[in-house]
């Protein structure tokens, strides 16, 4: 069996010999991927541009679901969202709503015409009222992270299971979906201009951050948009470090910095193209993948001997890009996923860490053996002082934060009572534990 690195390196050298065909504008000609042609441009150089893909695939993915939803999960629901509009943390602490292993948030507001909204890390899910008309009984969003762990078919069988406990559905229908490829190549990406991209779309724009180029995004806000942007750079903000491991697995050398095109194709282009049905969407993610890097954008290399530009040939980087297989699998998933949403055991170890360092070098202290004694009594101190100022045991202080927390990271069911509480109820009693009643 090939290795990954073997596997890109033979569709790297497969990329830079071909295009992708046009998918055309028809939805018939999306009845099959696009085939690669002979039509790459000469100055297409393997060796020269050193492109590697290492990931392709689904990176985002929201899904509507016809239906109605149950009146019993309707009633619990209104419950739980007066919930969480309470002015005490502790009966926010309570709004929640356990399918399964997930353990759902239930927002203190609703999502425009979603009155109910559900979060964890795998999904966020927006509910609306029985009988509501046109609207879908769910409009969810599905965890980019949870899409590096699963196939989209294996995040659709869970999602369906969840939906399923909470009212009738129909089969999910694609309102969103970004296809993605994580790539490694010489090429700089701030050497061409504006007038390289031959599109469809209205607007580009280019980016830097902290003086370093970071990247193109074309045609934002319509039914089609590409971004082509340095991944490694986002990282340091959105902490998706999860993706360098899969990058490593894939023959990455963890230093050459990983950039991404990626594509986002929403409902209305979907349905024009006759694929709104996830299934069929799934079915021919290689077609909308060549319509978009085609027909739709290209990055040329701008002739001053021809004023045609559809005439001028494609950059060798995008030859690659267009030719991506997506008939095959896009390399490694994640090998562990959890609904809770919760920072890593690693980053609360760092943050731990940091506070005791900084309250050592307040305090005088560099020995750790020498500090300990003196750090739990200053914890308890303190404690102590935010419960005589509240009016609350200690005890009782610690649990309401950790549950606050809870309910915000999934981990841990604050209530079991299947109906949920009465919320003003839970303030009386919220108010004379406060009291010390």
């Amino acid at each position: 069996m090939e290795s990954p690195a073997t596997q890109n390196k033979t569709q790297s050298d497969e990329a830079c010999r071909a295009d992708r065909a046009c998918a055309g504008n028809r939805c018939a000609e999306l009845d099959q991927d696009a085939t690669p042609s002979n039509t790459a441009s000469n100055n297409c150089n393997c060796e020269e541009i050193k492109f590697v893909p290492l990931r392709w695939g689904v990176d985002s993915l929201y899904l509507s679901y016809p239906g109605m939803l149950a009146d019993s999960v309707t009633r619990k629901l209104e419950t739980l969202k007066k919930l969480a509009q309470s002015e005490h943390e502790g009966v926010c602490a309570t709004a929640q709503y356990q399918v399964e292993e997930h353990i759902f948030e239930v927002k203190d507001k609703g999502s425009g015409l979603f009155p109910f909204v559900l979060r964890d890390n795998a999904f966020r899910i927006s509910l609306s009222r029985p009988k509501s008309g046109a609207l879908p009984m769910a409009y969810t969003q599905v965890s980019s992270s949870m899409l590096a762990a699963f196939t989209p078919l294996q995040v659709e069988s869970r999602l369906n299971a969840v939906l399923e406990q909470m009212g009738d559905i129909e089969p999910a229908r694609t309102s969103r979906i970004d296809l993605f490829v994580d790539f490694t190549c010489a090429v700089d990406m701030e050497s061409w201009s504006r007038h390289a991209w031959v599109t469809r779309a209205h607007n580009i724009q280019s980016y830097s951050c902290q003086g370093q180029f970071s990247g193109w995004s074309i045609g934002m806000g319509g039914v089609l948009a590409g971004r082509l942007y340095n991944k490694s750079l986002e990282i340091e903000t959105s902490g998706k470090e999860y993706l360098k491991e899969l990058w490593l697995k894939a023959g990455w050398d963890g230093v050459t910095p990983v950039w991404r095109l990626e594509f986002e194709l929403k409902r209305e282009l979907l349905t024009q193209k006759g694929v709104s049905g996830l299934h069929q969407t799934l079915d021919h993610l290689g077609g909308l993948w060549a319509y978009a890097t085609d027909e739709w954008l290209r990055l040329t290399m701008p002739s001053e001997q021809d004023s045609t530009r559809s005439r001028w040939p494609v950059h060798p980087l995008w030859a690659s890009l267009a030719s991506i297989n997506w008939g095959t699998s896009g390399g490694p998933l994640l090998d562990r996923f959890t609904s809770v949403s919760a920072p890593s055991e690693k980053q609360t170890m760092s943050r731990l860490l940091s506070s005791i360092t900084t309250l050592m070098a307040l305090t005088g202290q560099v020995g750790l053996d020498e500090a300990w004694d003196g750090l739990r009594l200053r914890l308890d101190n303190h404690l102590h002082s935010l419960c005589m100022w509240e009016g609350i045991h200690p005890d009782q202080y610690v649990e309401e934060k950790v549950r606050i927390k809870a309910r915000r990271f999934n981990s841990i069911l604050n209530q079991h009572d299947d109906e949920g509480p009465d919320p003003e109820e839970q303030a009386r009693l919220y108010r004379k534990l406060s009291r010390g009643g």
